[in-house]
Order: C-alpha cells, then structure tokens, then sequence
C-alpha cells in the first residue's frame, strides 16, 4: 500500500485549513512539520496549530518532530490531535521516546538525517511504527533530493521484509513525479511531499501525479 502525506511546511501559513481541503481528495496522511530552532534552524508550529487543523479534517496527523526535547511535547501533541508522532535519532534516548509515544496512544516513528548511518536505527525497527529517512537535510523546504540515500533505504526496506515487520518506511525531502518513483523503488511506501504539491497552482493535482507515479513503479517493483 503506497500512502501520500503532502508537508503543510510547504503551504501557505496564512490559509492552512484551506491548503488541508484542497488536498484531502488525494491525501493519506498529513504531514506537519514541527521545528524548534535548535535541533534544526528554522522554528515552526506547535501544539496549538495542530490543534486548530484538527477541527478542519480528519486525515492521519503524522507529526515530524525535529525538535531537541520532543520528549517534553509528545502528550501535548496528543491531547492537540496528533495521531503519529516521529521523532530523530540523532537526539538519543531513542527507545524511551518511542516508549513514551506509544504509551500516549501515538504511533511512534523514528527518523534519521541523510547523513545518519542504517545502523543508527537498526537496533529499533522492531519498536518504530515508522522508519522516516530523510532525502535533504531538515530544516527547510525546497531542497533538492539527495541521491545518496537511496541505497539506505533499500537496507531498511530488506531488512524489515527479512524480519517480517510491518513498520511504515517514509521519505520525506525533494520528492516529486521523479524522485517518488526512485524512493518507491527501493522501499518507501509513505511519500512525503511538500514544494512538489503546495508549489503547484493545483496542489491536488500534483498530490496526484505523485501517487500515479509511485503506483506505477510499486507495481513494476512486484
């Protein structure tokens, strides 16, 4: 099953409840994009943003946390509408926040950085819900995809077929009609995509080239 999450980083902040209806037709999930200004340099939206889109949809939140305590904000996410919460390896402590997250009724993801090794994330895909790798540096959106990383998702999808888990492999960062049909190919089934869809004067349009492009190469990978 491939998923589609168009990134709200992408869309106009001033009418995101609009942005979320002009794209639910072609949306599985919704991704939101939280940032602190210290574990990346941009600082975005919280809690109280979350909270406002929940009452315009009733789409899948799946809530990236790049943020240096998501720890400290995962209950609030919960009680604002959160339905997934992912946060970075790269923070530490990682079983304990996947612990946490679940324990609040999230579903728990865990992301890594381009330039993070598999082996950072190896010891807990059994815990994740989600595996999120990152195909730009996080921070900003616009970048171009990196394709370096593509052999690191591979690895990840091999190894949680071997195992015969179940967790969710996303990418998130440059995808497009293009770059989708790379990421699908080697594993990802959860496209993540900002600039492509909300930089389109018919976002749901574009939302659905992606997935058109992903289907295709889904069912040529069979």
């Amino acid at each position: 099953m491939l998923r589609v999450a168009p990134s709200l980083l992408s869309a106009d902040f001033g009418g995101l409840a609009e942005a979320v209806g002009e794209v639910s037709a072609e949306a599985d999930w919704l991704h939101i994009d939280v940032m602190d200004g210290h574990f990346v340099p941009s600082l975005t939206i919280g809690p109280p943003v979350v909270k406002s889109l929940r009452s315009h949809t009733g789409l899948f939140f799946d809530c990236h946390l790049m943020m240096t305590n998501p720890g400290d904000y995962l209950e609030a996410f919960r009680h604002a509408g959160a339905d997934g919460c992912t946060v970075h390896v790269e923070v530490g402590a990682t079983a304990e926040l996947l612990a946490q997250a679940k324990a609040f009724g999230l579903r728990a993801g865990l992301a890594l950085n381009p330039e993070t090794p598999y082996e950072a994330i190896a010891p807990y895909l059994a815990e994740a819900d989600l595996i999120l790798c990152m195909t730009v540096h996080p921070g900003f959106a616009g970048q171009r995809f990196i394709d370096e990383v593509v052999p690191k998702i591979a690895r990840t999808r091999e190894e949680l077929d071997r195992r015969g888990l179940l967790t969710d492999l996303e990418v998130d960062g440059g995808i497009d009609e293009n770059t989708a049909v790379l990421a699908v190919q080697a594993g990802a089934r959860v496209l993540v995509a900002g600039s492509a869809i909300f930089g389109d004067s018919r976002p749901w349009e574009a939302a659905r080239r992606i997935r058109l492009a992903g289907e295709k190469a889904l069912a040529g990978h069979k």
